[in-house]
């Protein structure tokens, strides 16, 4: 598969995904963002590097079985 037509699906997904999150629940996206904002560096560091860790393992995953 070639990787830039694999980019950009994944891009294509992740805003459709979102923008899905924002029209059906916009008030817990809002309770979300206050949440975050509440969390000191090292936890949304720590967050950030376990979700990339899981998308990276989803990618990986995808690649193989395509």
């Amino acid at each position: 598969m070639n990787p830039v037509v694999l980019l950009l699906a994944g891009f294509g997904m992740w805003l459709f995904l979102e923008g899905a999150v924002y029209a059906i629940a916009p008030d817990a996206m809002r309770r979300m963002a206050v949440m975050l904002a509440q969390l000191s560096t090292r936890e949304l560091t720590m967050a950030g590097l376990i979700g990339a860790a899981i998308g990276a393992g989803i990618v990986w995953v995808a690649v193989q079985l395509a």
